[in-house]
């Protein structure tokens, strides 16, 4: 019985490139959450600071890295797509329906 990475209940070793794929992009997402997380920290702690020159900078400083670190993402995803395309990998990457099937297209 043969199904996707799996015959007879025992992965296969070709399945690890989709293993990695499901971490990265596991990480990819959760790391742009926190990030969205701390836009939002910092801007209600830019708005709470009542005028407050110190709580201001922190906030603000807030605000900065997480902008930067959801560049970071975006700009990681941009060029695992991009690479994707050049070598024509593209649908192993947006369709996971190929893991099921038994190999990239």
């Amino acid at each position: 019985m043969e199904a996707g990475c799996f015959i007879d209940g025992i992965a296969r070793l070709d399945c690890i490139p989709s293993l990695i794929n499901a971490v990265v992009r596991g990480f990819l997402i959760f790391a742009g959450a926190v990030s969205l997380f701390l836009i939002l920290w910092g801007g209600i702690r830019l708005v709470t600071s009542g005028g407050d020159a110190k709580q201001v900078e922190g906030a603000r400083k807030i605000i900065t890295s997480a902008i930067i670190g959801l560049v970071v993402v975006l700009s990681s995803f941009a060029i695992v797509y991009f690479i994707a395309y050049l070598t024509k990998s593209d649908d192993c990457i947006t369709n996971p329906d190929w893991i099921t099937k038994g190999g990239c297209p």
